[in-house]
């Protein structure tokens, strides 16, 4: 997919190698990379997957990494509905209409 300025964008870099990592961290963690991903606006007057581009982040940061993503959005959510707390609030504020919490 392509890109053009302005477009809101999703972008990967590795920050520090293999090696490069403190030493005093955990093994698991100097054995992999650190990585960064963040989303920006595209600078660059166009780009495709790969590229290596220019973001500006909506805090107004210039970063550069290779483009992953057009339009990124959240692919999470919180699951599904839990009958038992459904009705949490309305009890609680019935409890406190009729003032069986005090403060």
């Amino acid at each position: 997919m392509n890109a053009k300025r302005g477009d809101w964008v999703r972008i990967h870099k590795i920050v520090l190698n293999v090696g490069e990592r403190a030493p005093n961290i955990p093994e698991d963690t100097q054995n992999v990379p650190l990585e960064l991903w963040d989303k920006g606006f595209l600078i660059n007057e166009e780009a495709k997957l790969g590229d290596i581009v220019e973001v500006e982040t909506y805090i107004g940061r210039r970063i550069e990494g290779t483009l992953i993503e057009v339009n990124p959005y959240w692919g999470h959510d919180y699951g599904k509905a839990v009958p038992e707390i459904l009705y949490i609030g309305r009890q609680a504020r019935q409890l406190l209409e009729e003032g069986e919490i005090n403060d």
